[in-house]
């Protein structure tokens, strides 16, 4: 093997979920695609997660990889890989915790299952089995990468421990917390001493992320701009003031997507494959949206899509007390998503009163998706706050013109300064109807410019948001969060020598 393949790190890449094998959110997406980046710049990466039924059926060549007990319950390891990819993926099985079908987090009635605590205890204890010394894999990783709450207890876990891998621990929102009582906390036969403001407690209760937050090498989220939000009281959840305390460890690296299953030149998914330099070939698309939804076909009307939860993070509420303006201008609107029942109805309920103008679909269609953003001039991101946003990036990536929000990814991705050469969509400053109005009707100016259009949309088709610039920017992150493991490590042995050194801090 010549030394420019020989692998880098020895990573274990721990998540709640990660696409194809099982997906909600973002965070499947980041567990789907950043190992494969990794292992392609020869790293040595594990991917591990729970053993659900979706994702058990899903893995590829599988395999029996071992039984342990651990917390009172019998665990086994399945061993596989991510479909598609040469990805290793290992899954922690636990029948009387993780064999449940549907969603991970929640029940059949839409609320949290109510052991999720012990489920991901469970889990987080076999990740912290697995790097320790009574590990009983032969390969031991010197890099751990752990995701939101659902792993946050490892770092806690490990704290103190003389030989464990480096962790850097990533916050992909930080309104999803683990939050639980204390009464929760005594049952998990937890350290009392974790049971500190310093610790795991927060506000009476336990928070998982805290685990994460307070004990990891190094802490980042999914973009520079939210980074920069959570160490705010607005955008911090209560945790601005420890996100504040441990700033020099904190970054913010942006999400990237899979430009192979994202590109308008070999979409299977779409009417016609189009590119920067064949934009009239997307017409086609608008036609072929148009018609299949129930829409007017009018190639002149700008025609604005939107994709995503119908929550009030989404900005959806902003988008239905705006949709009737935005019929008076004549715009044309498709949305698709679920969510809250209130939104869904509202929505229905406005495609009813526009006939030929709105179309709402309910529900999840990947090939709709990719419909929608080849078809769409204009995609709608009112979020009021938005860790990364992916849709904004399929967005551009298919010269459908983002109008957004100015927070967290969004903003660091959604260009409108009156620079001809830079700008890519549009961008409003509150989370307000009047202001995303205000970026509409700048975009309804530029509509009627169409070569002004034009140029917008090939800026926009420039940036380059694949998976491989992430994965340098991480493989920085690990050479720091080594650097800070390898400086405590020097302190704990000087201490044992009856020493006293205070640790720097690498940044």
């Amino acid at each position: 093997m010549s030394p420019a393949a020989a692998p880098r790190y020895r990573i274990l890449f721990a998540a709640s979920e990660a696409w194809p094998l099982i997906k909600t959110g973002g965070l499947a997406d980041v567990a789907g695609a950043l190992p494969v980046a990794l292992k392609a710049r020869h790293h040595d990466i594990r991917l591990l997660l729970p053993a659900y039924p979706q994702a058990r059926a899903t893995l590829e060549k599988p395999r029996p990889a071992g039984h342990f007990t651990l917390g009172g319950y019998a665990v086994e390891l399945v061993r596989g890989r991510l479909p598609g990819t040469p990805v290793p993926v290992w899954l922690v099985g636990c029948p009387a915790l993780f064999e449940r079908p549907g969603n991970p987090y929640l029940g059949p009635d839409g609320l949290p299952w109510p052991d999720n605590a012990q489920r991901f205890a469970l889990f987080d204890r076999v990740i912290a089995h697995l790097v320790g010394t009574a590990s009983p894999w032969r390969w031991q990783a010197d890099m751990l990468h752990l995701h939101d709450w659902q792993t946050g207890l490892v770092p806690a876990l490990l704290h103190g421990q003389t030989t464990r891998p480096a962790c850097v621990f990533t916050i992909h929102n930080l309104a999803y917390q683990g939050r639980f009582g204390y009464s929760t906390f005594a049952t998990l036969g937890l350290a009392e001493d974790l049971w500190t403001h310093e610790g795991l407690e927060f506000h009476g209760d336990m928070a998982f992320i805290k685990g994460g937050l307070a004990f990891a090498d190094r802490l980042n989220t999914v973009s520079p701009g939210y980074a920069r939000e959570i160490m705010t009281p607005d955008f911090g959840y209560g945790l601005d003031g420890l996100l504040r305390h441990r700033k020099a460890r904190l970054s913010g690296i942006l999400n990237g997507i899979d430009t192979r299953a994202w590109n308008p030149a070999h979409d299977p998914h779409i009417a016609s494959p189009y590119n920067a330099r064949r934009l009239g070939d997307k017409t086609a698309n608008k036609t072929a949206l148009q018609r299949a939804l129930g829409l007017k076909v009018d190639a002149d009307a700008l025609l604005a899509g939107n994709v995503g939860r119908m929550v009030e993070q989404k900005g959806i509420d902003l988008l239905c007390e705006t949709l009737p303006a935005m019929m008076e201008r004549g715009i044309q609107l498709v949305v698709l998503g679920s969510g809250e029942a209130r939104f869904e109805e509202r929505l229905q309920y406005l495609a009813r009163q526009y006939p030929g103008q709105v179309a709402v679909r309910i529900g999840y269609n990947e090939a709709l998706a990719h419909r929608i953003e080849a078809g769409s001039d204009l995609f709608l991101m009112p979020s009021r706050f938005e860790p990364c946003g992916l849709n904004q990036l399929y967005s551009l990536r298919y010269g459908t013109l983002p109008l957004v929000h100015r927070v967290g990814g969004l903003a660091d991705t959604v260009i409108e300064k009156g620079d001809k050469a830079t700008d890519n969509g549009f961008v409003f400053d509150a989370p307000h109807g009047e202001a995303l109005l205000a970026a509409l009707d700048r975009a309804l100016a530029l509509w009627a410019k169409p070569t002004a259009w034009r140029r917008r949309q090939r800026n926009a088709m420039r940036a380059d948001h694949s998976w491989r610039h992430s994965a340098m920017e991480y493989e920085t992150l690990y050479a720091r969060a080594l650097a800070d493991r390898q400086a405590e490590q020097s302190a704990m042995e000087l201490a044992r020598r009856g020493k006293t050194v205070l640790a720097p801090q690498t940044v």
